[in-house]
């Protein structure tokens, strides 16, 4: 297959560029070789989102790989975020990664570290972690700019556009608008937060983050999802690191009951409330909803927390960007205000 034979979507960065608010979405990989499977997913979200990011191996799980799910998303019309991360790769696997999605695309790649494969299916397999994020990131940046690690020339350059995530629920607290300020300068062009359910903490972290200047030069979406459970509330409360949710929250879904409308009801929610108070955090240039193996709650989410993907305000189409117009959008800062 070449990349002759599939769309070529910059959707995401012309997003960014247009200065509204910006919507992306996480679907879950496939657990089997079925690309329908992936389709399917995609198809519930597509209409709500400015692109779709695509997992790999999350919590260390086997699942199909995140290029291959990329591709997938590419033949439906969608911009895809492929995740990559480092757990299992060293630095020439991953520019041997990072070129073959470009030639195939694929543009938008969030650097990833990659959770240890211990809290996941195989906890006996070798970890890598040649690189970290940050590195990762660095990586990213000297390919697009027509390098290998080695220093070989790359003729012609990935057109890549690097994405990097950051946590401000992980202690200490201090420490995560310092951490986001190294990776915009290791080479991130977007960033994606953990999912916030404290927005008085977010917002928090975001003043820092505007104090840093780091607002007006890097594009942030603030995470945020609905909870399907209360037995899902207790798990993310007690059992992932760096995730905060709050008690009350998980009341609430306790309360909820069993029964399936009243559970789900109360979920869409959790996830609807904190996305229209981030609404008034200056510095947002959108948001970032992650279903979690519940892409149907998608298009309810959006409804009822009026998330619009930038794209569909656009009156004109999109086109693909150059090289060029990637560099305007991260040297010329803007405020961002979803």
């Amino acid at each position: 297959m070449t990349r002759a034979s599939l769309p070529f979507i910059a959707r995401l960065e012309a997003a960014f560029r247009s200065g509204l608010p910006v919507v992306t979405c996480e679907i879950a990989a496939g657990d089997g070789a079925d690309p329908d499977d992936a389709a399917r997913r995609v198809r519930l979200v597509r209409d709500h989102v400015d692109a779709v990011n695509v997992p790999d191996n999350t919590a260390g799980v086997v699942h199909m790989a995140a290029w291959a799910v990329s591709i997938v998303l590419l033949r439906e019309g969608v911009d895809p975020i492929m995740h990559v991360t480092c757990r299992d790769r060293n630095r020439m696997a991953l520019q041997s990664d990072l070129l073959g999605a470009a030639a195939l695309g694929v543009r938008n790649v969030l650097c990833l570290t990659g959770d240890h494969m211990v809290h996941g299916d195989h906890p006996d397999a070798r970890p890598v972690f040649d690189l970290d994020s940050l590195q990762l990131l660095g990586l990213a940046d000297v390919l697009r700019h027509g390098r290998y690690l080695s220093g070989r020339e790359i003729k012609p350059a990935p057109d890549l556009f690097p994405g990097a995530t950051e946590n401000p629920f992980a202690p200490p607290y201090d420490f995560r608008p310092l951490r986001l300020q190294k990776k915009v300068e290791a080479g991130a062009r977007f960033i994606q937060t953990q999912i916030t359910f404290n927005v008085e903490r977010f917002a928090a972290f975001m003043t820092r983050v505007r104090d840093l200047g780091l607002d007006r030069r890097v594009p942030i979406l603030a995470g945020v999802a609905p909870l399907r459970s209360a037995r899902a509330a207790r798990y993310m409360r007690d059992r992932v690191p760096g995730m905060e949710v709050p008690d009350d929250i998980v009341r609430r879904m306790e309360q909820a009951g069993g029964e399936r409308f009243r559970r789900e009801e109360e979920g869409i929610s959790t996830c609807v409330a904190p996305t229209e108070r981030l609404r008034e955090v200056v510095g947002l240039a959108g948001f970032h909803v992650m279903p979690i193996r519940w892409e149907e709650a998608v298009s309810e989410i959006a409804s009822r927390a009026r998330l619009t993907p930038a794209r569909a305000a656009l009156a004109a189409p999109v086109a693909a960007l150059g090289r060029d117009d990637a560099d305007a959008l991260h040297d010329h800062p803007r405020e961002h205000r979803a």
